[in-house]
């Protein structure tokens, strides 16, 4: 790595967790093509192209105008990055555009970037006063206040119980159609309020909105039927010895992460009496290591961290 590489990579670490994990366990070949499939701010991408030699290629995928920005300048300092606007649910037509079959490996750090939620006008957090926005992509709608404008008091309980695992969901619900007859829902600190409002009891060390605002983000950025989408489409395009690197930050996420990589470790489904080879019962990946988590130092410097989860899989050479 060059000493500009260790710079950008030094000043870009507070921002991604599980930095050099995941870099260690997601780049086996200097020579390989890489996707990093939720690019943010660049942290990770800066370390993988440390890690890659001349021929090494890496691939930047991001939903969020904001980032592809910073990618478009990455692209033009390193020759060996390139980036597509749009969800890691379109995986293959990102690769489509590259023209590659295969892949060395695919990381994915899931959930809303440091930026994305210090930034009060992206509509994340219930900490600072914003437009209730809550899009990744800003240009696709609806946005959380147009959404909450007039979906069914079932529906919003619905998403709020589903994504968010809030068992006063229906009391919620119930409050936000009576508010928004009197006046439109808004910005952030309505609905914290409101929510604060709606739940009377509160969780120790937890503010009364987290479960709210993560449910209505998860749901108007279609966040587990992309990571569903996208889980697939990066196990069909590994290349033997290829990893994917998966980094969650909630139970709803790393379950469905878990399952998906358990599942296919354990190998196919066969009935039962239907005669097989023992290659047709083997499968085709295997579980790296035991789920990572991020160590005191890493939680100290940035409290986000607490929550992540990283999991590796593998698909077996031939």
């Amino acid at each position: 790595m060059t000493d500009n590489q260790q710079e950008s990579a030094a000043a870009f670490k507070h921002r991604s967790v599980l930095l050099d994990e995941a870099v260690d366990y997601l780049v086996n070949d200097p020579a390989g093509c890489y996707v990093d499939a939720t690019f943010g701010r660049g942290g990770h991408s800066r370390l993988i192209l440390g890690q890659l030699g001349e021929s090494g290629q890496l691939l930047g995928i991001d939903k969020d105008p904001e980032a592809i920005r910073v990618a478009e300048k990455l692209a033009a300092d390193d020759a060996r990055f390139s980036w597509f606007h749009g969800s890691f649910a379109q995986l293959d037509e990102a690769l489509g555009s590259k023209e590659w079959a295969q892949v060395n490996g695919v990381l994915m750090d899931l959930g809303v970037s440091s930026p994305q939620l210090d930034d009060a006008s992206r509509g994340f957090s219930f900490m600072r006063n914003g437009p209730l926005d809550m899009r990744m992509n800003p240009e696709q709608e609806p946005s959380a206040s147009q959404w909450l404008a007039t979906a069914d008091e079932k529906d919003i309980a619905d998403v709020i119980w589903r994504y968010g695992e809030e068992r006063f969901s229906r009391r919620i619900a119930r409050l936000v159609v009576a508010r928004r007859q009197e006046e439109a829902i808004e910005t952030t600190r309505q609905l914290a309020e409101l929510v604060a409002e709606a739940v009377p009891k509160k969780e120790k060390h937890k503010h009364p909105a987290t479960r709210t605002f993560q449910a209505i983000r998860i749901f108007i950025n279609r966040e587990l039927e992309d990571l569903e989408t996208g889980l697939k489409s990066a196990v069909d395009r590994l290349a033997p010895g290829g990893r994917l690197v998966v980094i969650s930050f909630h139970s709803l996420e790393d379950r469905l992460v878990k399952r998906f990589m358990r599942d296919l470790a354990k190998g196919p489904k066969i009935p039962r009496g239907v005669p097989v080879t023992a290659d047709q019962e083997q499968s085709g990946f295997r579980l790296v290591g035991k789920a990572s988590k991020a160590n005191d130092q890493e939680i100290e410097e940035n409290v986000r961290a607490r929550s992540a989860v990283m999991r590796v899989l593998e698909r077996v050479a031939n």
